[in-house]
């Protein structure tokens, strides 16, 4: 077994200190002419928000508070990777390994800890689950090896190393955005402990080259609308899969351009109507922005952009998911009309689940956690039979 060592997140103060003085000078950019929000991060908002993390804000609860939390780190093929782990209440649990996107952490998926451990107790029917939250690496408290490289399938290969270092032999994955990918490539890369996966969204495109089937309307539809999308609000990816270093110089150095970069994703891509507290408190946006600025790892996560991008794989016309497979389709996913029609994930994936949500967007474990929850647990409870007694884990 790989070392596997408790952790507990402790911020220096001189690191707050400085955080607090560096809010307090910032340089304001000129408000941006016309609506709100149409040119990236409203002015008033962002002056707001950071004078609350200044002066309004104590980390020190937060900190207390997610400490309560198992968290730990081991030592994986080449990283040191930070991880939550934390057992069914009672029984034995089916394992499951959550995996988190960007501009996400680890701090998104906590909120199904209770839901899914101690299902019962929250009026949750299905199995109870061992939970494993790991942060990607490069995120949070996760080192990112320094190479390129660092893609879906490689993290699929730690986490793999990781579920077997806590001595399961056969577990479960769920994720979204890069998650969703890594979680595709643990079932596509190494199927045989793979119980089923669940997805929040359609991270991986299914092989289209010669030989697969035309498209459908629905799958026509659903391209061009993200077309549309990628014309006005993939600046960002375009910026990140090309030079996140020079984009890192100035998030990493100030707390206001980290915010402004983070915050209007997280505004953007929940099913929030526009208003960014409509489903997410402040204390979790600030909670987020912390867990960057303080370990410093926003430019090592937009690296994923970069790997993923030139290092990344080619599915082929024989890559098929066999693994048994729920998609949770949420009706704000980037766009409203984006939601993706069954067919289109049905190329890739053996599609034993397909859930239209009523409500929630990209980030939706930290949204609408009770229906991610009980939509895995439906999931799962359906498939238990498959699900082995697990050993016992530190």
């Amino acid at each position: 077994m790989r070392a596997i060592e408790p952790f507990s997140i402790h911020v220096a103060d001189s690191v707050l200190s400085d955080l607090q003085s560096r809010i307090r000078a910032t340089r304001w950019p000129d408000p941006a002419p016309g609506a709100p929000w149409s040119q990236g991060t409203d002015l008033s908002y962002l002056k707001e928000l950071l004078s609350c993390w200044a002066d309004g804000y104590d980390w020190r609860a937060q900190e207390r508070k997610l400490n309560a939390f198992r968290h730990f780190r081991a030592d994986l093929s080449g990283a040191r990777i930070h991880f939550v782990h934390e057992r069914a209440k009672e029984a034995r649990g089916i394992p499951l390994i959550l995996t988190h996107g960007w501009p996400s952490t680890f701090l998104e998926l906590l909120p199904l800890v209770p839901l899914l451990t101690d299902p019962t107790a929250h009026g949750i029917d299905g199995p109870a689950f061992d939970v494993v939250i790991p942060s990607l690496p490069g995120y949070g408290f996760s080192e990112r090896p320094e190479r390129t490289g660092i893609n879906y399938r490689s993290t699929a290969a730690l986490w793999h190393e990781l579920m077997r270092a806590l001595g399961y032999e056969r577990y479960g994955a769920q994720g979204g955005d890069f998650g969703a990918g890594v979680t595709t490539f643990m079932a596509l890369d190494d199927p045989r402990p793979m119980i089923g996966i669940h997805l929040s969204n359609l991270e991986i495109a299914p092989y289209r080259g010669p030989g697969s089937r035309p498209l459908s309307e629905a799958e026509r539809a659903y391209l061009a609308e993200n077309r549309r999308w990628l014309e006005v609000e993939h600046g960002y990816s375009d910026l990140q899969s090309t030079k996140p270093q020079s984009l890192g110089y100035g998030l990493n150095d100030s707390p206001a351009g980290l915010a402004a970069w983070i915050v209007e994703k997280w505004r953007s891509w929940t099913d929030s109507g526009g208003d960014p507290a409509a489903r997410l408190s402040r204390e979790f946006l600030l909670d987020t922005l912390m867990i960057y600025w303080t370990t410093q790892t926003i430019t090592a996560s937009m690296r994923d952009y970069f790997d993923n991008r030139w290092h990344g794989v080619a599915l082929g016309p024989d890559d098929f998911v066999a693994v048994p497979t729920a998609v949770a389709v949420f009706p704000n996913q980037f766009v409203p009309e984006g939601e993706p029609p069954r067919e289109w994930a049905e190329r890739l994936y053996e599609v034993r689940r397909w859930t239209p949500m009523p409500r929630g967007g990209h980030f939706a474990p930290a949204e609408v956690p009770e229906l991610v929850a009980r939509d895995i647990a439906a999931f799962f409870g359906s498939i238990r039979s498959s699900a082995p007694a697990p050993r016992r884990a530190p």
